[in-house]
């Protein structure tokens, strides 16, 4: 599945026969999605309609990457799914590995990891990793590359998922996430990165802000006592090196002492209310998920 603001640019289609010659080959369904472009890219796709397998589907407004993410996930009838994004960084033979990969060690979603990814400059390389040690800090996390464009996902739990990632370009770390909270086996395969072909990439400062604060929903939604747990012991710790020597001198229990533990009780209070919450909602989400869908299970078979 690929997706792109802009896929094809004025050079032509740079990008698609290639994938769909190698698709048909393989005996693979292709799902192409435009979300919103605003160049001749619309018009362009239309000359691959007609392709055996393949499967176009255009928004009419900009939705975001993850959005458009979950539309082609959303239109998969096979058991697995890839995902590629359309600059022509990705290595179709990679697609082959991957899913060899997910057959043989069974796995529920494998991230293409970019060992030898192309130098994207000194700052960006710092934003990522800083988002994986802030990741790494709220939740058990082994994978490298945790925002890679390409992964390989078990379409049935990648459909039951989708709905609770966001549109924006951090549904891709997020649905990782997601998978490894839920338990399912998350492991990654080396892939290689060509020179984009089209396009630019939209990351930004913005962009990783943004990812942060959907991680640390996610990690408040599946695990809240991660996060208040911590910061109640630090307050009230705080509140005890700051009381006792003043306490021992004969002094009393200080205002910044009470302070601070009171601060310490009520996040200790709060992360177990979150936490009650947490149990129900995803008592909720899995009772919604194991729901049996027939038009799901119809694609399926």
């Amino acid at each position: 599945m690929v997706t792109s603001d802009s896929i094809l640019q004025k050079k032509g289609c740079i990008i698609i026969p290639e994938l769909i010659d190698f698709s048909q080959n393989h005996q693979w369904q292709v799902i192409l999605v435009n979300d919103g472009s605003t160049d001749r890219t619309p018009q362009l796709l239309r000359t691959f309609e007609n392709e055996e397998n393949v499967t176009i589907i255009n928004h009419k407004v900009n939705r975001g990457y993850g959005g458009a993410l979950k539309t082609g996930l959303s239109h998969v009838k096979t058991p697995f799914a890839i995902t590629i994004d359309g600059d022509g960084q990705h290595n179709l033979q990679d697609v082959e590995s991957l899913f060899e990969f997910a057959v043989e060690k069974d796995a529920d979603l494998v991230v293409g990891w970019r060992k030898s990814k192309q130098n994207s400059g000194f700052y960006r390389e710092l934003g990522k990793a800083f988002i994986r040690q802030f990741t790494k800090f709220l939740m058990p996390l082994e994978i490298h590359d945790l925002n890679s464009g390409m992964k390989l996902y078990r379409t049935e739990l990648a459909q039951k998922y989708i709905h609770i990632c966001p549109n924006s370009m951090a549904f891709s770390d997020v649905i990782t996430l997601v998978f490894i909270n839920q338990r399912h086996l998350v492991l990654e395969y080396p892939i290689t990165i060509k020179p984009r072909k089209a396009g630019r990439s939209t990351i930004s400062t913005s962009t990783a802000l943004e990812t942060l604060l959907e991680i640390l929903n996610i990690v408040l939604m599946f695990n809240p006592l991660r996060i208040f747990l911590p910061l109640s012991l630090l307050f009230i710790g705080f509140s005890l090196i700051w009381g006792i020597p003043i306490l021992i001198a004969g002094r009393g229990v200080s205002v910044g002492t009470l302070l601070l533990a009171i601060t310490g009780v009520l996040l200790l209070v709060l992360g177990l209310i979150a936490n009650q919450l947490s149990d129900l909602r995803i008592g909720l989400l899995s009772m919604v998920m194991n729901q049996e869908d027939p038009s799901q299970k119809e694609k399926m078979d």
